[in-house]
Order: C-alpha cells, then sequence, then structure tokens
C-alpha cells in the first residue's frame, strides 16, 4: 500500500508541476508572431501529449525511488525533471531560444542516460521513457527550427 501511495505522490508531484509551468508560462503573443516551421503542431496538441508523458516519467521515477538497494538513475531522473520544468520559462517567459534548445539538449543527454542506466536494473522505467526520448527529440528540432528562423 505504501508502494501504492508514493506512485499517486509521483504522479500528483509531477502531473501538478507540468501543469503550473504550462499555466504560469504560457506562449502568449511574442511565439505567436515567431516564424515556425511547417511541421509545428497546433497548440492543443502539448495539452494532449504532455500530461501524457509526465505520467510515463512519473512511473520511471517512482520504479527507480522504490528499487530495492540503490537507486541507480535517480540523480539522472531528478536533474532531467529539474530542467525540463526550467525550459518553458526560459523559452516563454525569458525568450531565450537559443539557451531553451541547450537544455532540450541536457534533458534529451540526460533522459537517454537514465534509460541506459536502468536497461538492466528496470526495463520498465527505462521504457517508459522511450515517448518522452522522441517527443524531446521533436521538441529540439522544433526549438532549433524556431531558432534558425527568427
Amino acid at each position: 500500500m505504501a508502494k501504492f501511495i508514493t506512485l499517486i505522490i509521483f504522479v500528483a508531484v509531477i502531473q501538478g508541476m507540468g501543469a503550473l509551468i504550462g499555466m504560469s508560462f504560457t506562449p502568449g503573443q511574442w511565439y505567436e508572431d515567431l516564424a515556425k516551421p511547417f511541421f509545428n503542431p497546433p497548440s492543443y496538441l502539448f495539452g494532449i501529449v504532455w500530461p501524457v508523458l509526465y505520467l510515463l516519467v512519473a512511473i520511471a521515477g517512482w520504479r527507480v525511488f522504490s528499487s530495492e538497494g540503490d537507486m541507480p538513475g535517480w540523480g539522472l531522473w531528478v536533474s532531467q525533471m529539474l530542467l525540463n520544468f526550467s525550459w518553458s520559462p526560459v523559452f516563454f517567459y525569458w525568450h531565450q531560444i537559443f539557451w531553451a534548445m541547450w537544455i532540450l539538449i541536457v534533458v534529451l543527454v540526460l533522459s537517454l542516460s537514465f534509460m541506459a542506466t536502468n536497461w538492466h536494473r528496470d526495463r520498465i522505467a527505462a521504457f517508459c521513457f522511450v515517448p518522452y526520448v522522441a517527443w524531446l527529440g521533436f521538441a529540439f528540432v522544433l526549438n532549433f527550427s524556431i531558432w534558425i528562423m527568427n
């Protein structure tokens, strides 16, 4: 029962932080005025994708946190999560397209490292990061394209 409660806490905190950041740092007129590539998704898609990704990321973090013995990848999970949450303020509030792109690169490296670290110990935790890493890759290409175009 304690593990289930810990899972609920993980999911609630990650979803809550994601929602809070998403509502606090909205794209706004500045983003609307930017030149964007043809593959820029409609804004409503982000509100669908991120909660699903955050659910998977929370499950992965919970699995590593709850593992018996050492916690492989825990530092990687926490680090990538903190940087993930920093992207929206850097991009949407401070309008730092270039630095936001670098944040995505670091989050990608940390996330791939998390997957590699947990591949043999907890493959479910590693697999939970697959859609997340794919979306981060797409987000990097989108961020890079917006930087180049503007």
